[in-house]
């Protein structure tokens, strides 16, 4: 329902059948994600907490404290994750450039293998993704774009 500026309004409405199995179709393939990414975590000896990590730090050395808020943890656990990761030569801490005092985490060339082996590992959805066309998998990207900020 809209209000008179055209805009939706706060009040919560019952969601329509279609919206409703479009949302359980999500929940089932977030939780396939996680379940083949556990088991592609275990395939490298990782735990699922280092292979995320491992992931991050894949796209960017990072500061301890932003790994911790994008993992939704303490610092402190964050400071034994790495510290695994570094025993394995995963990861390394380094100084940031922009402020010495800081120490970021980040991928070793080993690390960034291992995350990408992490990341085509993740076969569930590959299969289907093949049987749309090119046209459809553009679509359906865009439209996940539109629904994750």
């Amino acid at each position: 329902m809209a209000t008179p500026s055209g805009t939706p309004s706060a009040t919560p409405h019952r969601a329509d059948p279609l919206t409703l199995e479009v949302v359980e179709l999500i929940a089932g393939l977030v939780a396939r994600y996680h379940e083949e990414y556990e088991e592609a975590a275990a395939e490298h000896a990782l735990t699922g907490a280092q292979a995320k990590l491992l992931s991050l730090l894949a796209l960017e050395p990072l500061p301890m404290r932003r790994i911790a808020h994008r993992l939704k943890c303490e610092p402190s656990n964050v400071t034994g994750i790495v510290d695994r990761l570094e025993s394995r030569g995963l990861a390394e801490r380094r100084a940031d450039p922009a402020d010495r005092r800081v120490k970021l985490a980040a991928a070793t060339d080993e690390g960034l293998r291992v995350a990408r082996g992490l990341r085509e590992s993740l076969r569930f959805a590959r299969e289907p993704l093949a049987g749309l066309s090119a046209d459809e998998r553009l679509v359906l990207r865009d439209l996940l774009r539109r629904m994750v900020p």
